[in-house]
Parts: C-alpha cells; structure tokens; sequence
C-alpha cells in the first residue's frame, strides 16, 4: 500500500477510536422539506422530495447511521433511496455500512478515487459495496420534486474531493468540513488538499444566493460567520507567506502562532495544524 493510501485508511479507521462513544441521533427540521440531523461525530442531514428521502453523509458508524435512518423514517414514510457524501472523511462516511446495500451513493469523482484507494486495503471491506455509483467533476442537478438540489464541485480544499449540497429555494447549502468556526479548518495534505484551494472554494461558497450554511461540525452557519472564517484563513496564510519569504524555519511559524513545537505524542491522531499545513505548502 502506498504512503497515500495508508493515509487515508487511517482516516477511515477512526471509527476504531469512537465507537464507544455514546450518540444521540436526533433529526432537527430546518426549512421545508429539509432536516439537520445532529449527534454522532459530525453532522448529517437530509431531504424530502416527492417520492423519495435523500441522505446528505453518512454518519461515522454503522450504528449512528441506522439511528440516523430511524429518524428520516419517523419524518417521512418515502422511500430512502440515495445518499450525497460531501467529502471521503471517516466520520462522514464510515456509516455506510449502516445503510442498506444497493443505495445510490453519489459523490465528486475525486472523492470516490480517495475512497477506493483505502478499500483496497483487507480491513475495509465493509464500505466495498457502498463505493460512490454516481459521481460528477463539476456539477450536478437532482430534481426531488419538492426539491431542486444542486451539487458543486469548485476544486480541492479540505481534501481534493469536497462539495457543496445547495438547495437554492432555500437558500441553503451543506458545507461539510469546508468551513469550521471558533477553530482552524483541518486540511488533509496527504489527501490533496491545500489551504489555497480552501479559500477559492469558500469564496466560491459566498458567490452562491445561500444565507444559512450547514457545516460538517457545529451550529448552521450564517454568511457573516463565514465570511469571518474566510477572513480569519486569508489572514494566516498571509503572515504564513511573509514568514516563508523570509526564511523562518517551521518552528519559529509555529512559535510565532503559539502552536508547540515539540513532537507529536505516539498512538493518537497527529493531524499537522493548519500553520504546518500552509507552510510546508508554500515551503
């Protein structure tokens, strides 16, 4: 297995580290027609359209993803029949495996290389059968009834594979992990994606007619808290940059953002800050 693909197989794996945790799946009515659902290590969603239910991610466990199924089937006696994934992450998509095999599971083309990449390796064989079936490279219309969705792919961010869930009548979108506030976004370097990247995608965001965005962590967003996120990311790579220009070593980058500089603990999850990340970008 390639370097790469070992690095998205751990992320895969984290299901391992949470599985004890306690969830509690509850379904949260936003707009018409469209549903949060919130517990679980991230969050999911949902909407209804005439004859059908689609799922937005899908949870990081089997189980929290068959509590998930629990509640769209209290909202609504239609069928489930496809499922969006926003980006190849373990807690968005672990809980496949909870979902009934032959569902249609949509997603960007690159988000499903990323995924068949970790399922080469023995231990994933679970998700094998719920690899993307449909994908797209730029954009995408589902047409729910009740529901006009659309699905945009603006390039690589958080990984090389994120997308947007818009549902322009509501002026709503589904984020994923594009946009994180009160923190630094996370950025999988070893998956493709890059700090540039992230902040073209989440202008792209801002160009869209939305006024309430659903991240893949925290409360709904509104554009003013996004546009702060945008500012506050745009700033740091700046100073990042002007460092790099002159010379500073990753240490002094990190010392200079409070970040410590001493070497990761063994065992755990060591994702590179973002400071680390727009450093070695631009190194």
């Amino acid at each position: 297995m390639t370097k790469r693909s070992v690095a998205i197989f751990v992320l895969m794996l984290m299901s391992a580290a949470y599985a004890q945790q306690p969830s509690a799946i509850t379904a949260e009515k936003i707009s018409d027609n469209i549903y949060l659902v919130k517990g679980g290590l991230a969050n999911t969603g949902f909407i209804v359209g005439n004859k059908e239910a689609v799922a937005i991610d899908a949870q990081m466990t089997a189980d929290t993803a068959k509590q998930m199924i629990d509640e769209i089937k209290k909202t609504t006696p239609k069928p489930l029949t496809k499922i969006i994934l926003t980006h190849s992450d373990a807690d968005h998509v672990n809980g496949l495996a909870g979902f009934p095999q032959g569902i249609e599971v949509i997603s960007s083309a690159q988000a499903k290389n990323e995924m068949a990449e970790a399922l080469k390796a023995p231990n994933a064989q679970a998700l094998q059968p719920y690899l993307p079936s449909k994908t797209f490279s730029d954009k995408m219309e589902l047409d729910l009834g009740s529901e006009r969705v659309q699905l945009f792919y603006f390039g690589p961010a958080h990984t090389s594979g994120d997308i947007v869930v818009f549902i322009p009548a509501r002026k709503l979108a589904f984020v994923g992990d594009l946009v994180f506030i009160g923190r630094d976004p996370l950025i999988h370097r070893q998956k493709g994606g890059n700090s540039t990247g992230l902040i073209q995608v989440i202008q792209a965001i801002l160009r869209l007619d939305a006024e309430r965005f659903v991240p893949g962590h925290g409360n709904i967003l509104t554009r003013t808290e996004v546009e702060g996120a945008l500012k506050s990311l745009q700033d740091k790579q700046e100073k990042v940059k002007a460092m790099v220009r002159e010379g500073k070593s990753l240490d002094e980058v990190k010392q200079a953002f409070g970040i410590p500089t001493n070497p990761a603990k063994p065992g755990g999850m060591n994702f590179p800050s973002l400071v680390e990340v727009m450093y070695r970008e631009f190194k």
